[in-house]
């Protein structure tokens, strides 16, 4: 079962008016679009945004008779796109953005992004674009390969996994995620305790082949154009690569231009168009439900004007 993470706290950073207008950028299973739907009246509004096939699916049969809700089949980096297009831009009185994978695209093992269940090494979010894992590692270079599982994966054996891919390949292809786990795993005879010594491949791998740091970055100052007066962007996190993101972007936002210090204006002259609300991490009592949680971070701002 699929448990949305930070739920009741990203609903609360929402702020959510009954009549106001809403983007859930990634739908994933409805979990936070559900509640947010609860909370909406009927003038109320509720766009949502999904690149999954299936995630789309799920979305048109749950909420097909709601007239309130849309959901949307593109990356959420399309935002500005298709809020323009309906006349939404710096009209929205909240966003939420769920970064990352999602518990059922982890939890189907054909989808290939995990290395604990066997299947097709793709790991795209939307399977119908771009180029799946398994045509990345068959074709790139060695020093490509390292670089990604380094800079991606923040993993000190970067090498040493690119080559044994590498002579791997040369064996036979790389088509299955157990048997890219495997040769990672043969390839690192020490690694960390309690985790699996193909976790920072597969995050790394995952990441690049769907540039999800590079959507992160691009929708970040499209959320914040699309912001009405007080409205309000909650961002929820799963590691530092993609929190870093989010957190510099937020506190140069809220900084506003940085000006030479010996130039004659006054703080409140700064056009600032955001402040920070709130920085969140999951309780106690979520990480005994949802351990998938325990890395969460939901980072909260406002649209000041």
């Amino acid at each position: 079962m699929h448990e949305s993470v930070l739920l009741h706290e990203s609903l609360a950073a929402l702020n959510v008016h009954a009549d106001g207008i809403y983007v859930d950028a990634t739908f994933g299973r409805g979990g936070h679009s559900g509640e947010i739907l609860k909370l909406l009246g009927e003038r109320g509004r509720l766009l949502a945004f999904d690149r999954d096939p299936q995630a789309v699916q799920v979305a048109k049969q749950q909420f097909a008779d709601d007239a309130r809700f849309e959901i949307i089949a593109e990356p959420f980096s399309a935002m500005s796109r298709e809020l323009s297009a309906r006349d939404l831009m710096g009209k929205v009185n909240g966003i939420l953005m769920d970064l990352g994978v999602s518990s059922p695209q982890l939890d189907e093992a054909a989808r290939g992004f995990s290395f604990m269940r066997d299947g097709e090494l793709d790991m795209r979010m939307d399977p119908t674009r771009g180029f799946s894992a398994a045509e990345f590692i068959a074709t790139a270079k060695e020093s490509d390969l390292a670089d990604v599982i380094y800079r991606l994966g923040e993993d000190r054996q970067s090498r040493r996994i690119a080559r044994a891919i590498v002579t791997a390949r040369q064996v036979e292809p790389i088509t299955r995620t157990l048997q890219l786990a495997k040769i990672v795993a043969d390839a690192l005879p020490r690694h960390e305790k309690h985790k699996h010594p193909a976790t920072r491949t597969f995050l790394a791998l995952r990441l690049y082949v769907n540039d999800e740091l590079g959507e992160v970055e691009r929708t970040l100052p499209q959320a914040v154009d699309a912001l009405a007066a007080q409205g309000r962007l909650a961002v929820i996190s799963f590691h530092s690569l993609e929190d870093r993101i989010v957190k510099l972007y937020l506190r140069d936002e809220a900084r506003g231009p940085q000006l030479p210090k010996d130039l004659p204006v006054r703080d409140q002259e700064i056009k600032r168009r955001i402040k920070l609300v709130d920085k969140i991490m999951p309780g106690e009592a979520e990480l005994k439900v949802n351990p998938r949680a325990r890395s969460a971070v939901l980072r909260v701002a406002e649209r000041i004007r």
